[in-house]
């Protein structure tokens, strides 16, 4: 307790009564005393060389020990400021809060069940204790968090649409209590470790966004760490066809192409590819089945929409009628078979002749002039060219 008066230099004695008590002289007007045990009320005195003084009241009063039993949060910042809950029983004369040999930054009783305090700087685990008149309290833990520190994230891009799964290294990440994308809490988090933590990232907005890890010590940011890439889209491939073989080569245009990591036919990737742009690939087709199947552009945005490319079988020429013709040509040729449709060249005798497709299974072309004899005639589309059929240029008879 702090005595105040006058003519305190030279204190000899300080009594509670008659019992005497330890005491530090302040000054000429204070001392501070600790008072003895007692009981009721007694006067108090200060003896010095000029004699004792008059005294003032005490009354010991018989309050209980406080008890404290949560406080809450159990952990901080060592730089402190943090606000805790204090909850226990017999608070409401408290007169000291400590977090282990530090007074709380400042507190307020709330009642006699409940202090709030402020957190002074620390390190480690402490004992927090209430003094009241009763006591001291029991300590219960207050644990001093180190600040994290983030220091990568794999991967570093995907989807606008969220859902993927990134991890994130670092230290003194035990406790994490928030990671966000942006201003975008993580849809979900995991603490792997110390060093290391697993985040479902949230979906948002094409572009680059901080990281942040919130733990009882503190936050951490890694900016601009992590980077939002845009679905790719497809709008067309040229080509739209090709031999079942494959190994002809198809342009791909589109938006979003420049970080694609995969081109697939159906569920079959391209012998290889090459992107040429945002905005263009070039891909080598792969075998594959007669019939349609959808292109796709993989990137670290996602799987594109779908385009059509379709594997053709080769055209196949059964029939040439006529199958024989004057040398000098001008007849026309009327070619039967399969898969004639798209059909791109004939050549009578390895030279290209005009001609019309009429169905898929009949076109018309040209015979050309030439010397007489056998001559092949082939069709070729994008599936391939046909086996040759025979027609014979006949020479003019003379007499």
């Amino acid at each position: 307790m702090t005595l105040s008066g006058s003519g305190f230099s030279g204190a000899s004695v300080v009594r509670f009564g008659a019992v005497s008590a330890s005491f530090v002289v302040v000054s000429g007007t204070q001392i501070i005393a600790t008072a003895p045990p007692g009981s009721g009320t007694v006067q108090v005195t200060v003896t010095g060389p000029g004699g004792t003084s008059n005294g003032v009241p005490f009354t010991y009063t018989t309050a209980s020990v406080p008890v404290l039993t949560s406080v809450t949060p159990a952990s901080g910042p060592a730089a402190g400021g943090t606000t805790v809950t204090l909850t226990g029983t017999g608070l409401a004369t408290a007169g000291a809060v400590r977090f282990g040999s530090t007074p709380a930054t400042s507190f307020t009783v709330v009642s006699d069940t409940h202090i709030t305090a402020v957190a002074p700087a620390g390190t480690g685990t402490v004992r927090v204790t209430v003094t009241t008149p009763g006591g001291t309290s029991n300590g219960v833990s207050y644990t001093y968090s180190v600040t994290p520190a983030l220091s990568g994230v794999s991967p570093n891009q995907g989807p606008t649409s969220g859902g993927n799964t990134v991890t994130l290294t670092g230290t003194n990440l035990t406790g994490t209590t928030a990671v966000t994308f942006g201003a975008t809490p993580a849809t979900s988090f995991t603490v792997l470790s110390a060093t290391q933590i697993s985040a479902v990232v949230p979906a948002a907005t094409p572009g680059p966004v901080d990281i942040t890890v919130t733990t009882p010590g503190g936050t951490s940011t890694l900016q601009s760490s992590y980077f939002y890439v845009s679905t790719p889209v497809l709008t067309g491939v040229a080509p739209p066809s090709g031999p079942l073989s494959g190994g002809n080569t198809v342009t791909l245009t589109g938006v979003h192409l420049v970080e694609a990591t995969a081109v697939r036919f159906g569920a079959t990737a391209a012998t290889t590819f090459t992107v040429v742009s945002d905005t263009q690939i070039t891909a080598v087709v792969p075998p594959g089945a007669d019939g349609l199947v959808g292109i796709t552009v993989t990137t670290a945005g996602g799987t594109s929409n779908a385009v059509t490319y379709t594997y053709l079988a080769a055209p196949v020429v059964t029939t040439v009628v006529p199958n024989q013709g004057p040398t000098a040509g001008g007849i026309t040729l009327t070619l039967t078979g399969t898969r004639l449709a798209q059909t791109t060249k004939v050549l009578v005798g390895g030279s290209p002749a005009g001609f019309t497709v009429v169905s898929d299974t009949h076109l018309v072309a040209d015979a050309l002039p030439g010397p007489a004899g056998p001559v092949d005639v082939t069709v070729t589309t994008p599936g391939g060219t046909s086996a040759p059929q025979a027609y014979t240029r006949v020479g003019t008879p003379g007499i």
